[in-house]
């Protein structure tokens, strides 16, 4: 029966605790092996520092491979300071080379010099040619670790060689069929290799059309080839069609992940590098530039008012619906962007794509416009008794509606035509400008109808 499955969380610390305190090892490790990588890393977070370097001593090597590929980057050098060079370049060893290769990026030029004269010298090579791949790119994000087979080779003789590699392969889903010069010309799943008969050759059961990516492809794209196909893995090939290396979809979730924080953050004009535990000097400093920016244009917004300063004397009612008018452009631009950013993340586009989506949020515009337009001016009308001012209010918002919302569409469409992230058009950006339309829309059909309105 498990130890630790009526225990909470808290229950796991606290004993874990006690064994560090009394050297209790067996007890110690017989907790840590029913528990997965990352609730070992949750533990190990939570643990009073003082208890750190214990609980780090405790672990095997393999725990502690496990437990720094589950950490973020700052806590994986905090543990391999913990731990020495010596008992770090074993755990470097055994690591994923491209989560090594991450977490080199960080390093001083010295100390990752001095990790990998310690490591395994396949290891070490392995690991530094990842390195000289361009980030975010399917080079960096490979690994070495696969399983690969001669086409020439039996059933029975893959299976042998299966017993011999699976340890060390990060996964043994798909097994990657190569000729004599190591090019890549198939591939054979495990279920396929179970039902085959034994004496068979693999290029007679393997599929020989390969979805592949190339080495300088980015992780974006990769992360679409996938998803497209479903796959666990996919290959990494060269100019030459010679296999180099697996993406498995583990690590595709984490690109994903900081795809979408990427573009979270460009949307809302945060800066990056932004999370729970970033300093609130070093937040505002990344914060800043885009905010200054936009204070600069916003001061446009205040500079259109004044200029119509007439119009609201002489119809002071027209003040009150400003923060609406502006606020409602703003906000259904904003949509619209975000919707177009997660669009051109999840899927190719052409003109006709292009053209279809612009007119459906044109339809999305007119729709909302006339349904918020309607509903303002008989609010407009019940509380000020005046019809004209009910249609001004209402017509600018109909009007400011489609504007905003073709805005929201358009802007990121372009930018991506241009090769440039459409996520770097921020919501505040479009809000903005769509501030600005919307006033001079406002005011000026205000203004052309002042006449009629009553004077209040």
């Amino acid at each position: 029966m498990s130890l630790v499955h009526n225990m909470t969380e808290d229950q796991i610390i606290l004993n874990i605790i006690n064994y560090l305190k009394d050297g209790k090892r067996k007890a110690f490790q017989d907790i840590i092996q029913e528990l997965q990588p990352y609730d070992t890393g949750i533990i190990y977070q939570q643990l009073p520092e003082k208890h750190k370097v214990r609980f780090l001593t405790y672990l095997t090597i393999e725990q502690l491979t496990a437990l720094i590929q589950e950490l973020n980057q700052e806590l994986q050098l905090e543990v391999l300071k913990k731990i020495g060079v010596d008992k770090s370049a074993k755990v470097m060893d055994r690591m994923d080379n491209d989560d090594l290769a991450a977490l080199f990026n960080e390093m001083d030029p010295e100390i990752k010099g001095a990790f990998l004269s310690k490591m395994n010298k396949e290891e070490s090579t392995a690991v530094q040619d990842l390195m000289k791949y361009e980030p975010e790119t399917a080079g960096r994000l490979m690994t070495n670790r696969y399983v690969w087979i001669p086409q020439e080779y039996t059933v029975r003789e893959v299976v042998d060689k299966l017993k011999s590699y699976a340890e060390l392969a990060e996964t043994i889903n798909y097994l990657y069929v190569i000729d004599e010069e190591k090019r890549l010309v198939g591939v054979v799943s495990y279920r396929d290799l179970i039902l085959a008969d034994a004496y068979e050759k693999i290029m007679d059961i393997m599929f020989s059309r390969v979805i592949s990516v190339h080495v300088d492809t980015d992780q974006e794209e990769v992360a679409h080839v996938i998803e497209r196909y479903d796959f666990l893995a996919v290959p990494v090939v060269d100019d030459n069609r010679m296999l180099i290396g697996i993406i498995t979809v583990d690590d595709v979730i984490d690109v994903v992940i900081q795809e979408a924080n990427e573009d979270i953050e460009k949307l809302s004009a945060s800066g990056k590098d932004i999370d729970f535990d970033t300093p609130a000097l070093v937040a505002s400093a990344r914060r800043l530039p885009w905010l200054i920016l936009l204070l600069f244009i916003g001061l446009i917004s205040g500079s259109i008012i004044s200029g119509f300063e007439e119009t609201l004397d002489k119809a002071v009612a027209l003040a009150f619906f400003m923060p609406m008018i502006a606020g409602m452009t703003g906000n259904t631009g904003t949509q619209s962007l975000a919707v177009v950013v997660r669009g051109l993340i999840s899927r190719e586009i052409d003109k006709k794509i292009v053209t279809r989506v612009i007119l459906r949020e044109f339809g999305v515009g007119v729709t909302i416009g006339i349904t918020c337009a309607i509903l303002i001016t008989i609010i407009a009308y019940v509380w000020r008794g005046d019809l004209v001012l009910g249609l001004v209010v209402g017509s600018s918002l109909f009007i400011t509606l489609i504007i905003g919302t073709l805005a929201g569409t358009v802007i990121p469409l372009i930018l991506y035509k241009l090769n440039i992230d459409p996520a770097i058009a921020s919501g505040p950006l479009i809000t903005t400008v769509n501030d600005i339309l919307s006033l001079l829309i406002y005011f000026g059909i205000a203004t052309a109808f002042l006449s009629y309105i009553t004077s209040t």
